[in-house]
């Protein structure tokens, strides 16, 4: 049995965090089904596809929201749901009759997860926006790039993941913890720009002790020589993050530099560029094999920079099952851990009627 069997949830198709967060909750054994529009199919990801990643463990019903009867079938099922995941753009589901305010007439004990970039409030919360957008704001893309560059992030793993999907999953969670302990649901707003703006806490920890600072390139995490990643040799790349000075200083025994004066002060910002074109140079004098066989698996903090189908070959991830290939797709598989809940190989989306479930929820009521 699954950590989350028994918890119902109905997810609205979407793009991005909902469905993000639908596969997390199916991946720790919730019945999540996906409401899916028939006239169009799949969508930008996908999310009419029983292969897709985002849509792995969950069920299908293909239903027209605008249709009053298709909308009648969604009401039925949250009766007997937890949750109901939706990303729409504030005031689309109310207009489409399927707001909280009527959810949770229907279901009192409804946990309904509301996911956007700019929140259900505010002047922006109309706007069109993407992940960029919504961190940009929120300050959490300021110190992602390099001093004088504009400023760079992976796509979608900060506003859309961190911020947005994440947020939700936690505020389902407790949301639906506390329907259980009083009877009452709740409405989430999980909105992208609070939730990267909310990640940025250890940043702003730092940086009320002094140790941050608004200019890029001086703070501990975004300029000294010993956080960064480098190019080698073969164009590849390695990263170090030899952060505390006990790592710093066998950073320096492993590439001899403990006697060399240029490096022998790790915390003064005016001589970190200087000491980064020095250990720039050094790193690009070999590869990146050779700097995983020197470096890898001390406390230098040290790894390469892999490519997603090397990652996946990588012997820790390979020890720790972290990738896996389904219908010929490389998938990671789901996080976190339990040690008495050992996850199951993820199964494709089942295409499924409201009947089907209805039926289901009805007798697990």
């Amino acid at each position: 049995m699954s950590i989350l069997s028994g918890i119902k949830i109905i997810e609205i198709e979407g793009i991005g965090p909902g469905p993000f967060c639908g596969m997390q909750l199916a991946d720790l054994g919730a019945d999540v089904i996906l409401i899916q529009r028939p006239s169009l199919g799949a969508t930008e990801n996908d999310s009419g596809d029983s292969t897709a990643v985002l849509n792995r463990g969950k069920k299908i019903i293909q239903l027209n929201l605008k249709d009053p009867q298709h909308r009648a079938q969604v009401i039925e099922l949250l009766r007997y749901a937890d949750g109901l995941i939706e990303g729409m753009r504030p005031g689309v589901m109310e207009r489409l009759g399927l707001g909280p305010d009527l959810c949770l007439q229907e279901n009192p004990k409804l946990v309904y997860g509301r996911v956007t970039g700019w929140g259900q409030t505010g002047p922006l919360a109309q706007a069109a926006g993407h992940d960029l957008n919504y961190i940009g704001l929120s300050s959490a893309l300021w110190y992602a790039g390099r001093p004088g560059d504009a400023p760079v992030t992976p796509p979608t793993l900060i506003g859309d993941i961190g911020g947005g999907a994440l947020h939700l999953t936690i505020g389902m969670l407790a949301a639906i913890f506390n329907a259980y302990r009083t009877g009452k649901g709740e409405i989430i707003d999980a909105a992208m720009v609070d939730g990267s703006a909310n990640m940025m806490n250890l940043l702003f920890s730092s940086r009320a002790n002094g140790r941050f600072s608004n200019q890029r390139g001086k703070s501990l995490l975004d300029g000294p020589h010993w956080y960064d990643s480098y190019r080698c040799s073969d164009n590849k790349f390695i990263t170090i993050g030899a952060l505390e000075p006990k790592f710093y200083q066998l950073l320096l025994s492993k590439l001899e530099l403990s006697a060399d004066k240029d490096f022998c002060d790790q915390l003064d910002s005016e001589k970190w560029p200087a000491q980064k074109d020095k250990l720039r140079h050094i790193i690009s004098q070999n590869s990146q094999a050779y700097w995983c066989s020197l470096l890898e698996g001390s406390d230098v903090c040290f790894s390469p920079v892999l490519d997603p189908d090397q990652a996946a070959q990588h012997p820790h991830n390979r020890a720790r099952e972290v990738f896996s290939m389904r219908n010929n797709h490389l998938e990671a598989n789901p996080a976190p851990r339990f040690h008495n809940h050992p996850f199951a190989a993820p199964a494709n989306a089942q295409m499924v009627s409201c009947g089907e479930i209805v039926s289901l929820w009805s007798k697990q009521a």
